[in-house]
């Protein structure tokens, strides 16, 4: 038996407002037992867990067992056991075995942020790599050092960057010396989870952390930005017109300075080009708007890969988001161009923190203020904003020209909050729980998604009430950012891929593609299964019945970055949209909703030059739309595939068009003069 006995260290999770969000508490029996009990709740949700597990002799995972429920509330259950050389694990989703040569960690689906500490530890706290179960590679880097002091008592902790598991790598600081764990965990603007005690240094570690991941992301992006210099021709594209929501015959579009010049029909006699990009017949688009994102600094490349080069934010820290909007406009970003919308909740234990939290008329004027001043054009209102003050909120936010928009919240109908001013309405469920709920139903926890999945397989959309909802919303012109993508995961059973994922899943890295395989929601048995399904069928039936009565829609995801936009945009074609009309929503419509009209949405002389050059016809087919050869943005063209590489992603183009430096008869002209005076 060891000598040493047990011991408990407890880490306490925060929101960047001071809220406690949950804890993680971990015992270190002397048997070398470890228990972990982890809750964590935000915005009327999260997981709950209770984890124990034993290392073997090279301080991997021997056992592990979890149980409790995700976020969403679906059950969690996954075992692990390592006997021999065999290694064994079964989860709801998937069950595997394999024969292990060497040293490997098993990587549960669901878990605390312990495993975190299992991996630091058998890495000994310094740079190396480990092998994954079922699958992959984690790399761990040292990336920073830093001494800290707590009353007598001092703590040298080091920054450690996690790659390999996930999209984008993930920072941990951990301590130091023969016996390495896990110290805390932070994110700038979100989620901080610290060892008890030590939570007077949160803002230290940020600050440290935030730079350290700068260095790395100025790095990426300079190396995936291609600055153009001089004029360019894109030659021989057909580009999408999305005024009239067709493509046109062949042209060449010149670009300079990062806007668009001139458009031309193909082989027109303009010459004094620099540079040529030959789209050979290619379709080229307006880059896309992802009109529902929560963006990081992490995500950008991927947006930029299928070819959304504007997002608007849609809730984020209010610091963090200046700090994205600086090193965008800096070049120091790989990513998109963001309008930020400004974030506003009332206090309550279900709410969102983010923004500003308020609790009486003053504070919302006084956050609406601070965002009319920081050039928000939004305001999004959400689950527990004070209804008798939404009225004045919503009438001061116009004063000050902005949108409002947002949740529904609790206690109002979708149609009270459209009669109150709300100009644009988040989420299909949003607008059908007008149908679903009382001034009494609590919507700011998981009802939000359960009553839906329940009730809407039996409403009627030709009743009157519905109708008379889809009228007033077409006679006002109130937009719907439906986000039908994010609401999958109402009819994803356990085991199977959700539909947003099928058509990227097998370029995934595989530990992305694994988790793709997990339910969010607790369905129990077939019968419910079949009855969310019909829900889920009616979400985006009813997508298509707002589009052909005249209520605008734009497309947002609310869900993994990038990829899932040209999801949206197939459930639109499935609700009985068009492609070219779903395309004209992802370009048209999110210039418009943002107020970017006058620099976006389409490919005009005058505009920013945004564009995308894609493989196949997306007007005809909507899945062709991901398949991304080129972008122009910014001034820097960018080539998907190289992102894709970067972050472990099998390629969606091949051979995309390369740029070429032209020789051109008044370059040539000038330099001769030159040469001439010598």
């Amino acid at each position: 038996m060891s000598s040493q006995a047990a011991q408990t260290t407890r880490y306490l999770i925060h929101a960047e407002n001071g809220k406690q969000l949950g804890e993680q508490v971990v015992e270190r029996a002397d048997d070398g037992l470890t228990k972990v009990r982890f809750i964590m709740k935000d915005n009327g949700r999260g997981p709950e867990l209770q984890e124990q597990f034993r290392f073997a002799a090279d301080g991997t995972l021997l056992q592990f067992d979890v149980r409790g429920n995700s976020e969403m509330g679906a059950v969690v259950d996954e075992h692990f056991v390592l006997e021999g050389n065999k290694a064994s694990w079964r989860s709801t989703s998937e069950r595997g075995s394999q024969q292990l040569s060497g040293k490997a960690m098993y990587l549960p689906l669901n878990s605390s942020f312990e495993t975190s500490s299992v991996i630091i530890a058998a890495l000994g706290g310094k740079d190396g790599s480990i092998n994954l179960l079922p699958s992959g590679t984690l790399t761990q880097k040292v990336l920073d050092q830093v001494e800290l002091r707590n009353g007598d008592t001092t703590q040298t902790v080091q920054l450690l960057a996690h790659s390999g598991v996930d999209l984008s790598p993930s920072f941990v600081w951990a301590t130091t010396g023969d016996k390495p764990r896990l110290f805390a965990v932070v994110e700038a603007g979100g989620m901080r989870l610290m060892e008890q005690g030590w939570q007077q240094h949160a803002s230290t570690l940020i600050a440290r952390q935030e730079k350290a991941e700068s260095a790395m992301l100025q790095a990426l992006a300079k190396r995936m930005q291609h600055q153009l210099n001089g004029l360019l021709v894109v030659r021989n594209a057909r580009v999408f017109d999305s005024e009239k929501a067709q493509l046109t015959s062949p042209k060449d579009v010149y670009v300079l300075r990062g806007k668009i010049t001139a458009v031309l029909p193909a082989g027109s006699p303009l010459g004094g080009a620099q540079q040529e990009i030959d789209a050979a017949g290619r379709v080229l688009l307006p880059g896309l708007f992802d009109m529902h994102g929560h963006v990081g600094r992490w995500e950008g490349g991927l947006n930029m890969a299928n070819g959304v080069t504007t997002v608007r934010d849609m809730g984020n820290d209010n610091r963090q988001m200046q700090h994205i909007l600086d090193e965008t406009a800096a070049g120091q970003l790989l990513g998109p161009q963001v309008v930020p919308t400004g974030f506003l909740e009332g206090e309550s234990d279900f709410s969102a923190n983010l923004g500003f939290v308020i609790r009486d008329l003053a504070g919302a004027k006084s956050a609406i203020d601070w965002y009319a001043h920081h050039g928000y054009p939004q305001l999004k209102i959400y689950n527990s904003f004070p209804p008798a003050i939404l009225k004045e909120t919503i009438a001061y936010a116009h004063q000050h020209g902005m949108r409002v928009s947002g949740h529904i919240p609790m206690g109002l109908r979708a149609e009270e909050a459209i009669e109150l001013g709300y100009n644009e309405v988040q989420h299909i469920n949003q607008i059908l729980l007008n149908f679903l709920v009382t001034s009494k139903t609590e919507t700011r926890n998981l009802n939000r998604f359960i009553l839906p999945a329940e009730k809407l397989a039996d409403l009627d959309f030709d009743s009157p009430r519905v109708k008379k909802l889809i009228e007033t919303m077409r006679r006002k012109q109130i937009v719907l950012d439906p986000t039908l993508n994010t609401f999958a995961f109402i009819a994803h059973r356990e085991g199977e891929i959700d539909v947003p994922y099928q058509p990227i899943a097998e370029h995934m890295p595989v530990s992305v593609k694994r988790s793709f395989f997990s339910a969010s929601m607790k369905i129990d048995g077939e019968a419910q299964y079949q009855r969310y399904k019909k829900s889920y069928a009616k979400m985006v039936d009813f997508v298509g019945r707002l589009h052909r009565a005249g209520v605008p829609l734009v497309a947002g995801t609310d869900n993994l970055t990038g990829f899932t936009l040209h999801s949206e945009l197939e459930l639109f074609v499935q609700a009985g949209i068009k492609p070219a009309k779903a395309l004209q929503i992802a370009t048209k419509n999110g210039a418009k909703y943002t107020g970017t009209s006058h620099e976006r949405g389409s490919i005009v002389p005058g505009k920013l030059a945004d564009l995308v050059l894609v493989d196949g016809d997306p007007t005809q087919n909507i899945s062709d739309a991901r398949k991304v050869a080129l972008v122009i943005t910014r001034g820097y063209l960018i080539y998907p595939e190289k992102i894709h590489q970067e972050f472990g992603i099998k390629p969606f183009t091949q051979n995309p068009p390369q740029l070429r430096t032209l020789a051109t008869p008044d370059t040539n002209q000038a330099s001769r003069k030159s040469a001439h005076h010598h």
